[in-house]
């Protein structure tokens, strides 16, 4: 049997970091997916895709935060937290750094979120009908 490609199990890191970016994962974690020591998947990783572990990971976080400001409502701590990083300080520099903006107002520049409600049309239907109709139905003891 051939022995698997570098390249495949820095995709499986990345992938990990990828899809669980909102939990607690390390650098440690990611080596250990690779199968590899800490020291040589963060060497190998860089050379790979041209950025550090760590680096990628935080990039997925603040890609994800910014969708959520422009998507929601919640508030900049909640999202902080929701993408998996823990200090709203640290949070605001990073997104300020890689975005241009503070959190805020990057959410400023995006219609509110009500705005982006979709609601079904069976909802739209039902709730959009006139509540107090001026003929009657039934068709029953009034003027035709």
């Amino acid at each position: 049997m051939a022995p698997v490609p570098l390249a495949r199990h820095l995709v499986r890191a990345r992938d990990l970091a990828d899809a669980r970016y909102a939990e607690p994962l390390t650098v440690d974690d990611l080596a250990r997916a690779a199968g590899l020591s800490r020291a040589h998947f963060s060497r190998a990783f860089r050379r790979a895709f041209g950025e550090s572990p760590h680096a990628y990971l935080l990039t997925r976080r603040l890609e994800r935060a910014a969708a959520l400001l422009r998507s929601t409502d919640r508030s900049v701590a909640d999202i902080c937290f929701l993408v998996g990083l823990q200090s709203v300080g640290s949070f605001t520099t990073s997104f300020t750094r890689m975005y241009g903006t503070s959190p805020t107002a990057h959410r400023e520049q995006y219609p509110p979120a009500s705005a982006h409600a979709l609601i079904p049309g069976c909802v739209l239907r039902a709730y959009g009908r006139p509540q107090h109709r001026t003929f009657r139905e039934d068709g029953g003891g009034g003027p035709n």
